[in-house]
């Protein structure tokens, strides 16, 4: 490296205060802002950055890192051992009460006859059906999953014919399946592992097609989000429940043929992670293609696959890829009125939101990140992307939009009122 050349901060030998320095000035922010963000005065944290003062405290590390919206802690400690995504939402109240359920795993027989599984799967209809219609999605299901999952376990550890207790396996992998969407971006990652990898087990042993789809579709949801150390198990996963899933399309029901486009879609989504356009946009292709064979107000009740949400998913595709002028042509053409789940609804609105911001639209973004909130106050609040683009706006020069992103950060919870 010359004598000129900026160092790396992720290079391990660089002392803590340098990579601050370095990681502020790649931001374009000044000692000063930094300084009034974390709560300290400018001459102090030139000292951090001399080194002529200690690394501060975890504490004062966590400010840093969502003042500079440094992603993973890592890249700012420069510990290469000590990897902490940031994009993880808050604590939920009812997150507790969901790990109980999940670690008291039942052992024995029960005396008394749980709930049949078909009395199980009812309830869960309704459970999917509440996270769709509330903007308070995640209190809605928290409420409910404790209770499903000890009865869907039990249902599995009851069922003595073979026909009963695959059914039972099912109801369970679902019910694993609705506990992913509470868990996801809550800071307990190990506990969403366990669910997703039982949900995959339940479901092999249920021998359910759809089960076996949906289950998969989230296990590789889980590697790709994990990161590109990742990406080749999210691919192998969704190809191999392709390949298990064609030969039954042709004499399929709505919800394996849904299954199957979502897991389509999903491949190119990771390609899209990988910036590999040409994939990206192929899988996107023949992901619409199946939509189309889809009766017209069909909906998946888990992955949202419709012929409604392929609007959303080329947004997706377009801000993966990094296009923000493409991310934005997308936007204008996906109607977001038409996707009938909240939840959903609103992670498109963060999804258009980031393709303004790609393209310079800042005032359009917070706007759209407004309506988010309105769709579904919870999508938002545990959504990294958004929190990263008010956080930002927080700080701009534009009083007006300064002045929108607070009001905003302030609803989300990222600012005390």
């Amino acid at each position: 490296m010359s004598p000129d050349a900026t160092p790396d901060p992720y290079d391990h030998p660089v002392a803590f205060g340098q990579r601050l320095k370095i990681l502020r000035e790649r931001r374009g922010m000044t000692r000063e802002v930094l300084a009034g963000l974390v709560g300290m005065s400018p001459s102090w944290l030139k000292r951090v950055e001399l080194g002529q003062l200690q690394a501060p405290g975890l504490d004062m590390v966590m400010r840093f890192a969502q003042a500079l919206r440094v992603r993973d802690l890592a890249d700012l400690t420069g510990r290469s051992d000590a990897h902490v995504d940031l994009f993880i939402g808050p604590g939920h109240p009812r997150l507790a009460a969901v790990r109980a359920a999940v670690d008291a795993l039942p052992i024995g027989i029960p005396a008394v006859a749980p709930s049949p599984p078909e009395h199980i799967a009812a309830r869960l209809a309704r459970a999917w059906a509440a996270r769709h219609s509330a903007p308070d999605h995640r209190e809605r299901i928290g409420v409910l999953l404790p209770d499903l999952i000890r009865d869907a376990q039990l249902a599995v550890l009851h069922a003595q014919a073979p026909a009963d207790w695959r059914a039972a396996q099912s109801v369970l992998a679902e019910v694993y399946s609705l506990s992913q969407f509470f868990l996801a971006y809550q800071p307990d990652s190990s506990l969403l592992w366990r669910v997703a990898e039982r949900s995959m087990v339940a479901a092999q042993q249920s021998a359910d097609p759809h089960a076996i789809g949906v289950s998969a579709w989230l296990l590789a949801q889980a590697h790709r989000d994990t990161g590109p150390g990742h990406y080749d198990a999210a691919d192998a996963i969704t190809q191999q429940t392709l390949d298990y899933l064609k030969p039954l399309l042709p004499d399929a029901g709505d919800d394996v043929l849904a299954i199957a486009g979502a897991l389509t879609f999903e491949a190119g989504y990771t390609a899209a992670r990988r910036g590999d356009a040409a994939d990206a946009w192929r899988y996107w292709d023949t992901a619409k293609s199946m939509s189309e064979q889809l009766p017209g107000a069909y909906y998946h009740p888990v992955t949202s696959f419709s012929r409604a949400i392929m609007g959303a998913h080329a947004v997706t595709v377009a801000v993966e890829l990094h296009s923000g002028r493409e991310s934005v042509r997308q936007a204008a053409r996906a109607d977001a009125d038409i996707i009938p789940s909240r939840p959903r609804r609103a992670r498109h609105r963060i999804e258009q939101a980031r393709g303004y911001q790609l393209d310079g639209q800042p005032d359009v973004a917070i706007a759209t990140l407004d309506q988010a909130h309105e769709a579904a106050p919870e999508t938002i609040r545990y959504n990294g992307y958004a929190r990263s683009i008010i956080l930002e706006e927080v700080e701009s020069k534009v009083a007006s939009r300064r002045r929108r992103a607070s009001e905003l950060a302030v609803k989300v919870g990222l600012l005390a009122a």
